[in-house]
Formats: structure tokens, C-alpha cells, sequence
């Protein structure tokens, strides 16, 4: 997983520069056309190449697991397939960045083998479907696993249209030499299964007069930011922890056009990377795609859009020491959509002002459970909705900035397990719950402020609060509250 990430943020990292001398798209119409004209044709989907690709990678993913890590959930049988639909779906137990990272991480490669193969976002989104459905029915020993179902084709497709559209915009079959071949790694590393069906298609290595991408270039503001973090669980016994942290910002395509017909021509990621031995490398990782959407005012001062969007949001941390020996925060939501609305006040040649407003709901999401302790799981899996309000004022084009964002959750668990069950008896693979019959309401505070220091180099401090409130059914309520704060260099392109 470490290895995933590193090779993510050094893609991401280097594609403004291989972007530089590329035309951007803005609303220039001259610009646009010779943008457009550029472009390759839509194919025709091919359904059996794409198939095939999920097929083999469930089967590739399934022999390295049996034969070379040997673990014992591969080693399945005829009688294993046919328990397995005898029984159907259970909730699983495994950790938070299994179920709510890497199994949307493997449902953006079902994803992209669909969509680097000709079908759209949506059809796309049944691949993703069916090759999780065939890793759960077949290619497992342990029974079908509910939450994964849920996971890895929703997540996947929002991981999944992020990294194929950033591979997008490294592609150029115009290209030759040393140069051509540093776009197609580049948009390897971001899109794997897009870069396996441009090797099988020859287009890879293939000159032609367009550049083969499938979208006009789009506006990308990316920041890259590195720094110190230190992190305070409030106990009975303070608990802080200090360490390195990165951030990604990025954000594409043009917020100010809701009118754009096609899922996720505007999207925005958030990640926080830590490098700190007590803490998770992947401490955060927020997504917001506007699926569809419409522009409600649009004047010389005031513009406001309303669109649905889905959102992917991942918050984890772990125990920053022995000395509470407790776990500040953990709370995610891989399947969420709902209604946004974004106003932009265009000010005058000094400032300017951004408002976002959401409102979703949560097929999917967990958080942190103060009881349940069965096999790699310390969270509660969960539905519910959530809301979340950002206003931003920048002053001169980021000169100076500031930002704040509230985020509300309110996660259920609905099933739960029984009161009087033996804790030590129990058999990971066959409790099917959900954890502990609760309710959590999580509250997610931050404040951001940019000062540039010279050109493109700017100084970011970042202040967060994550509030928990649970209610429990049958054991006593837990209040816990964490502090964060980041002080950052951050770079802007």
C-alpha cells in the first residue's frame, strides 16, 4: 500500500510539469476548438478485451495471493464456491484501509478496464460491479462479503474516473522519443489498467496525428505541501504526537461551468500523507465529483450552480502512543452522493469568495468504535448522511487566502451482535454484524490560511478538530475529541 501511494503522488507531482508546454483549455473559443480537434474519436466499447482484462486481474490478483503469499482465504475449492452461494452476503472484518481504501483501489481497476476500452462512466460502473462480484462468489474461501460489494464498485468509480481522467491528460500520440515514453509511464502509474489496454492495443507506441486523449485539456490547480504535524488526542492523560506530514490539493476542470453534460468534468482530491512511524501513511483522502449539474445565477458579480455529486471521504489515524494506548480518530465514507450547491462571489480585482454547501447520503461509511474488537476491525460499519460547508476568501490571485470547512456525519450501525456472545468463542468469519448497535454523530472542523512568500512558494498553516459523540445500545456513550494542527511549505502550480 505504501509503495501504491508513493508512485500516485510522484505521478500526480510530475504531471504539471509534462503538462507544461501543453495548450490549457479555457473558455476561449479559438482555444478550445483546436483543443477539440486534437482529440481521438470516441471507439466502439469492446466488451470482451474488457472483460477479459477484469477476468485475468481477479485471476492474476488470485494466484499471487495462493501460491506465492499463501494466505488461507485462497486456497478455494468447488465445495468453498458452492458455500459461498449457499450462504451469501456477511459483513466482514477487516481493517479500515482493506475494506474502505484498497477494495475501492481494485474497483478503479475493474473501473478503467471498462472505461480505456470505450464504455462511459456509468456502464463502466457495472464492470466494477460484476468483477467484485466474482472476487466475492469465487475467488475467496471466506463468505461473500457485504460491505465490499458496496465498497469496491462505488468507490471504485470515483478512484476510478480521477485517475483516468489525470491519465488523460498525459497522453500524446503526437509525441516521439524520451519524452512520449515518460507520458506513457507517467499515465501508467495513475491508471494501470488504461496503460495494459494501450500496450495490448498498440496505441502506446502507435504515432498518430491526434493525441489520443479522450477530453480537452482541462484547468488543473495542484499544491504539493510538506511540513511538521502534530496531533493531541484530549484524554484523561494528554496524548500528543508529532511527526512529517505531505498534502496533495488538487483541483479539475472548471467549477464555474455546472453546465458540463458528462460525471466528473469537475473534481476536486484532498490527501494527507504522514510519515510518522505511529501513524497510518494514508491519513486522508477526499474526493468530490460533480456527477451531473446547472447554473441557477450567473452575473457580473454573483454565480451560484446546484449539481449532484458524489463524494468519497477517508479519515484515519491510529494510537499516537502507549501513553492512553487509544486511537484519535477513524471515520470514512466510500459510498456517498447527494445535492451541492456552489457560490462564487467574483468581488473586484482584489478579492474574491467561494461557498460550497452539500448535503448526502451515506450508503456506506464507518467509524471508530470504542468496543468492538473482532479480528483487524476497531470501527463500526455504518449508513447515514452527512452535510458539508466550505467558504474560502482569497485576496490578489492567492496572494493570501483563507478557508474553513464543517463536516457532519451521522452514521447508524443497524446490526449488531448479541449481548450475551462470547467474546473469546467468536469466529471472525461468521459474525455477521455490522459492530456495535450505536449511533455516532463526528464533527470535522478545519481552518486554512496561505500566505505567499515568493512566487509560487507559499506558507500554509492547517488547523483541524474532529469531534465523536457515539451512542451506544448496549454499553455507556463515549465522547472523544482530537486536536491537529500542520505548518507547511506548499508549492502551487
Amino acid at each position: 500500500m505504501k509503495k501504491l501511494l508513493f508512485a500516485y503522488l510522484i505521478s500526480l507531482w510530475i504531471l504539471p510539469k509534462l503538462q507544461a508546454q501543453d495548450t490549457l483549455c479555457y473558455r476561449s473559443s479559438s482555444v478550445c476548438d483546436i483543443n477539440h480537434r486534437s482529440l481521438s474519436l470516441p471507439s466502439s466499447p469492446c466488451g470482451v478485451r474488457a472483460a477479459s482484462m477484469v477476468v485475468g486481474l481477479n485471476v492474476g490478483v488470485w494466484m499471487f495471493d495462493r501460491y506465492v503469499r499463501r494466505v488461507d482465504f485462497a486456497f478455494i475449492s468447488g465445495h468453498t464456491i458452492a458455500t459461498n452461494f449457499r450462504r451469501g452476503f456477511v459483513w466482514d472484518n477487516d481493517g479500515m484501509g482493506t475494506n474502505m481504501f484498497m477494495h475501492p483501489y481494485h474497483g478503479n481497476l475493474y473501473f478503467n478496464a471498462a472505461r480505456s476500452n470505450g464504455y462511459d462512466f456509468w456502464h463502466s460502473g457495472l464492470f466494477a460491479l460484476g468483477g467484485s462480484w466474482m472476487w466475492e462468489m469465487f475467488m475467496e474461501n471466506e463468505y461473500p462479503s457485504t460491505n465490499d460489494i458496496l465498497a469496491t464498485p462505488i468507490g471504485g468509480m470515483a478512484l476510478g474516473e480521477v485517475t483516468y481522467r489525470l491519465s488523460d491528460c498525459l497522453l500524446d500520440d503526437r509525441q516521439r522519443g524520451h519524452r512520449r515514453w515518460a507520458h506513457e509511464v507517467a499515465a501508467f502509474l495513475i491508471s494501470p489498467m488504461r496503460g495494459v489496454t494501450r500496450l495490448l492495443s498498440g496505441d502506446a507506441r502507435r504515432l498518430r496525428p491526434t493525441s489520443g486523449r479522450q477530453f480537452p485539456k482541462p484547468n488543473i490547480t495542484l499544491e504539493l505541501s510538506a511540513g511538521m504535524r502534530l496531533l493531541e488526542l484530549e484524554d484523561e492523560i494528554l496524548d500528543r504526537g508529532a511527526g512529517l506530514a505531505t498534502e496533495l490539493r488538487m483541483e479539475y476542470g472548471d467549477r464555474l461551468d455546472a453546465a458540463e453534460a458528462h460525471p466528473y468534468d469537475w473534481f476536486s482530491i484532498t490527501a494527507h500523507l504522514n510519515l510518522q512511524r505511529s501513524q497510518p501513511l494514508l491519513g486522508q483522502l477526499n474526493i468530490i465529483g460533480r456527477l451531473t449539474g446547472g447554473e441557477l445565477l450567473d452575473s457580473r458579480k454573483h454565480y451560484l450552480s446546484v449539481g449532484l455529486y458524489q463524494h468519497f471521504d477517508y479519515y484515519d489515524s491510529d494510537t499516537i502512543s502507549a501513553v492512553s494506548a487509544k486511537t484519535p480518530y477513524k471515520f470514512c465514507t466510500p459510498a456517498s452522493v447527494g445535492t451541492g450547491f456552489f457560490y462564487h462571489w467574483k468581488g473586484n480585482r482584489n478579492w474574491q469568495a467561494d461557498a460550497h454547501l452539500h448535503l448526502n447520503a451515506i450508503l456506506l461509511g464507518g467509524a471508530l468504535s470504542d468496543y468492538y474488537r473482532v479480528a483487524d476491525r476497531n470501527y463500526n460499519l455504518a449508513s447515514g448522511y452527512s452535510s458539508k460547508l466550505r467558504a474560502s476568501l482569497a485576496y490578489r490571485e492567492q496572494q493570501a487566502a483563507l478557508s474553513a470547512t464543517y463536516e457532519v456525519y451521522h452514521l447508524f450501525t443497524w446490526k449488531g451482535y448479541p449481548t450475551h456472545i462470547d467474546r473469546s468463542a467468536i469466529e471472525p468469519k461468521t459474525l455477521n454484524a455490522q459492530g456495535d448497535r450505536s449511533r455516532a454523530i463526528l464533527h470535522a472542523v478545519a481552518l486554512r490560511g496561505n500566505l505567499r512568500l515568493y512566487r509560487n512558494l507559499h506558507l500554509t498553516l492547517n488547523l483541524a478538530n474532529y469531534t465523536r459523540h457515539t451512542h451506544y445500545k448496549h454499553y455507556p456513550d463515549v465522547t472523544s475529541c482530537t486536536f491537529e494542527g500542520e505548518l507547511l511549505l506548499t508549492w502551487r502550480l
